[in-house]
């Protein structure tokens, strides 16, 4: 057996060591990288979904102390409705409506604020 063939021999079983090593810190890796992609999934599940306060708090007032101009609002949109051609929008009735909303809100909203 010549010298080279000997290298050779060693070569080609250091290239299959090389591969062998590259393939079992591959499998690591992966094994790595889907346990914490499962774990940062797991965590999303458990997280809950964050609720704007803002949005009962509003309804709220729509409902209870703003239910005159909400009336208002509504017999406007009716109105307009029924009517094939008009130039009345209710922009008016809006904007009366979403103060009262707003200015009724207000003061509870700003308790949530941190």
């Amino acid at each position: 057996i010549s010298l080279f063939k000997l290298d050779s021999l060693h070569l080609e079983r250091l290239n299959i060591s090389i591969h062998k090593m590259a393939t079992e810190v591959a499998a690591k890796i992966i094994e790595k990288v889907t346990l914490k992609a499962e774990e940062e999934e797991e965590e999303e599940e458990d997280e809950e979904d964050l609720v704007d306060p803002a949005t009962a708090i509003k309804e709220r007032c729509a409902e209870d102390s703003c239910s005159a101009y909400k009336a208002k609002l509504d017999e406007c949109n009716d109105r307009v409705n029924s009517k094939s051609k008009t130039s009345e929008t209710c922009f008016e009735e809006i904007l009366d409506f979403y103060h009262c909303v707003d200015h009724c809100a207000a003061s509870e909203i700003f308790k949530h604020v941190k």
